[in-house]
C-alpha cells in the first residue's frame, strides 16, 4: 500500500460511493488505474465492503448501550458468540483483554427493550456477569481509521 491507495481509501472512507471519475480527478491519475487499485484493495481486503450508515435514532432506536460480558469459562466463548450472531440488537461485539471476555454494543427501542435483552444475555449459558452502561449522545463516531 502506497501513498496513492491511502488517498484513495481516505476518499472512498467518506463518501463509499464517490465516482471512480471523481477519485482520479481528485489524485491525478486515470480511471482505469483508480478502478484497478480499488479492486487490489478489495481483493487484498483492505477494503471488506460497503455499507449504509443508519441514523439508529431515527429508525426508532433511542437507546445505545454498551454490555460488558464475563463468562464463567472459555469453553463457553463459541455458544456465547452464537448467541452474539443471531441478536439483531447486538451491533457490535468484541472479544476484550481484562477482567471480562466480551464488550457488546447494543442498540434498542427503550430501556424496557434494554431491560429485556439483558436478561436475555443473563441466560445464555455460561454468562456470569454482565455491566452495562447507557450512552448519554455521542459526540464522535468514526467507523475506522484511515491514515
Amino acid at each position: 500500500m502506497d501513498a496513492t491507495d491511502i488517498k484513495i481509501l481516505r476518499i472512498l472512507h467518506d463518501n463509499a460511493r464517490e465516482n471512480a471519475s471523481v477519485i482520479s480527478d481528485r489524485i491525478n491519475m486515470s480511471v482505469s488505474a483508480v478502478i484497478e487499485r480499488i479492486r487490489k484493495l478489495e481483493s487484498q481486503g483492505v477494503i471488506k465492503g460497503y455499507t449504509a450508515i443508519v441514523d439508529e435514532g431515527l429508525i426508532g432506536n433511542d437507546v445505545l448501550a454498551y454490555v460488558s460480558v464475563g463468562t464463567e469459562h472459555p469453553k463457553y466463548n463459541e455458544a456465547f458468540v452464537a448467541y452474539v450472531q443471531q441478536c439483531d440488537s447486538i451491533v457490535e461485539c468484541n472479544y476484550i483483554a481484562g477482567d471480562l471476555d466480551f464488550m457488546l454494543k447494543v442498540s434498542v427501542p427503550s430501556t424496557k427493550d434494554l431491560e429485556r435483552l439483558l436478561n436475555e444475555i443473563k441466560s445464555v449459558r455460561g454468562v456470569s456477569l454482565t455491566r452495562t452502561v447507557v450512552a448519554l449522545s455521542t459526540v464522535k463516531n468514526q467507523y475506522t481509521i484511515c491514515p
